[in-house]
């Protein structure tokens, strides 16, 4: 599992009217390649009547799959162009589709890269780019008189606590990124002089607003 990576909020789109053409930009955050499919005839479906419904994706922690779909419009105008803004932007698990109602005046091959690249980086505008850090979920049990002391340096060093269990024993649980655990647990040992129990439990992604 990749520790970090870029892709998009769920869903969303954004629309512009470029030279009487009405783009809509549809994006989608699609881990497999069926999904990215059924996001692709979803909006075919709903958008049966327009000129054109051009599509790109990529799927899988390398980029694996890589798909691009001019849908009737000139070879290497529409794809190929929004499959590089997906990359230009380090994104994974995406899907993009644009659908074009055509408005009459032709824009040519070098009008139509532009207006699906733009068409493509307005729909990840509007949606907003996540980046999601893989983390480590810790318990860490101590004693009552250990309480005030552990909590206020959990949170004094900026460390996300999920949950406080008071039971017998004092527990919490905190997620780390994966590559701090070592740190965290050898700081956590000092912090206590030893006298903790840290559990080592599921790894998990948690999202992150990222600016481009």
């Amino acid at each position: 599992m990749l520790e970090t990576y870029l892709t998009v909020q769920t869903q969303g789109q954004a629309e512009l009217m470029i030279q009487k053409s009405r783009f809509i930009g549809h994006i989608k955050r699609t881990e497999t390649e069926e999904e990215a499919q059924a996001f692709i005839r979803q909006i075919k479906k709903e958008h049966s009547q327009a000129t054109h419904n051009c599509s790109a994706y990529l799927i899988g922690e390398h980029d694996q799959i890589q798909k691009a779909n001019d849908d009737g419009e000139p070879s290497g105008t529409a794809g190929v162009p929004m499959l590089e803004v997906l990359k230009k932007n380090e994104l994974k698990d995406t899907t993009i589709v644009v659908t074009r109602y055509y408005g009459g005046i032709k824009l040519g091959a070098g009008g139509l890269i532009r207006a699906y690249s733009k068409s493509t980086s307005e729909a990840l505008k509007a949606t907003g780019i996540v980046k999601r850090q893989l983390m480590k979920n810790i318990s860490i049990t101590v004693e009552y008189p250990l309480l005030g002391k552990i909590e206020n340096e959990l949170r004094n060093n900026n460390h996300l606590i999920v949950e406080i269990d008071y039971l017998e024993h004092v527990t919490f649980n905190v997620v780390v990124a994966v590559d701090q655990v070592e740190s965290f647990t050898d700081w956590i040992i000092d912090l206590t002089s030893d006298n903790v129990k840290i559990e080592l439990k599921q790894d998990q992604y948690i999202e992150i607003p990222y600016e481009t």
